[in-house]
């Protein structure tokens, strides 16, 4: 004998509340993956974990707030806690193994592809976890068709979640990605629940074997990831980034102002500052520097007349302070030679 199942015993309550649990765990997951790859090396494994929490947290809490609304007729339903948190575990750890997948390898077919199909399986494998733990009076059996559908639904739906974590560019965008991502993870939990029946013991009429209530335990175990969905949404909130966009803080510096001349000029410069107009028509580069001592040493020189005096104006080793050969200087300002006096 089968029981009469119903999926909505509250009505449009549960699935609404499910949807809205599912966008905000993606919504907050994605944009944690997204802070990840515009960060350090040191933080990334920060980030990437806490997007991994906050998705798997999300499905999961979606998962238990549709099943309050599950009810069989004949049966009084209860659940197993290790299985329940079992399932918790499950969401988690799995979909973190695919996040840090495509943090560290990028948006590679390969990454894409192993990614979204483990994540896909753990999604799929967390609701059937969590419905083994479920303890009534009868035996779950459950449509092939509808079971296969819904993991392929998982898969589908982490791979483009995760493509869109690493690709999508922007709060808008983003956003929009969650709410697809969380009518595909609802969606894949309702489909699997399509193919559901129960077959019901002989002794139909007898209570739930062991575990605890569906309230006595599920509003309990909800509140941890309630809690960390929250915690999450107050990081992602205060973060700049990802409050800000990516443009406002990596947009290029504006030009700086010219420093103030320096007060070391020479003569003749006046306030001139280099690179300006009144230093180019004051400074011409080095043959404006050369004097007629220069040219007549560069002459000999090349002629083989006689080599460059040693630290003489135009010889390779004597520069003045602008790059260019030095001037000749006056005889009493030459090293060596006595200042005339008057």
């Amino acid at each position: 004998m089968h029981g009469t199942i119903d999926g909505f015993n509250y009505g449009a309550v549960t699935p609404v509340v499910a949807y809205v649990m599912a966008c905000l765990g993606s919504a907050l997951g994605l944009r944690c993956t997204i802070r990840s790859l515009r960060t350090d090396t040191s933080w990334k494994p920060g980030w990437l974990g806490l997007g991994a929490a906050a998705i798997g947290s999300g499905i999961w809490t979606m998962h238990f707030v549709a099943m309050m609304g599950f009810h069989v007729a004949e049966t009084p339903i209860s659940y197993d806690l290790r299985r329940t948190v079992l399932s918790l575990v499950v969401a988690i750890v799995v979909v973190g193994v695919g996040v840090f997948i495509v943090g560290y390898r990028g948006a590679t077919r390969a990454a894409l592809l192993t990614a979204g199909l483990t994540t896909g399986l753990g999604v799929a494998g967390m609701h059937y976890l969590g419905m083994a733990g479920m303890r009534m009076n009868g035996r779950l059996e459950y449509s092939p068709v509808a079971v296969a559908l819904s993991i392929l639904i998982a898969v589908v739906a982490a791979t483009a979640a995760l493509w869109a974590a690493v690709s999508v560019k922007g709060f808008l965008p983003s956003l929009g990605a969650s709410l697809v991502m969380g009518v595909a993870v609802t969606g894949m939990h309702y489909t699997g629940m399509s193919g559901l029946s129960v077959r019901l013991h002989e002794s139909h009429g007898a209570q739930a074997l062991g575990g605890a209530s569906a309230v006595s335990i599920m509003l309990p175990l909800m509140v941890g990831p309630l809690a960390f969905l929250l915690l999450a949404a107050v990081v992602v909130m205060f973060d700049p980034i990802l409050v800000l966009g990516e443009g406002e803080w990596t947009a290029p510096a504006a030009p700086q102002a010219p420093k103030a001349p320096a007060d070391d000029w020479p003569e003749g410069f006046g306030a001139a500052y280099p690179g300006t107009t009144a230093h180019q028509g004051a400074y011409q580069g080095p043959t404006a520097h050369q004097g007629a001592a220069a040219h007549q040493a560069a002459a000999a020189h090349q002629a083989g007349a006689a080599p460059y005096p040693a630290g003489a104006a135009g010889s390779p080793t004597a520069y003045d302070r602008f790059g260019g050969p030095a001037q000749p200087q006056p005889p009493h300002q030459q090293p060596g030679s006595a200042r005339p006096s008057f």
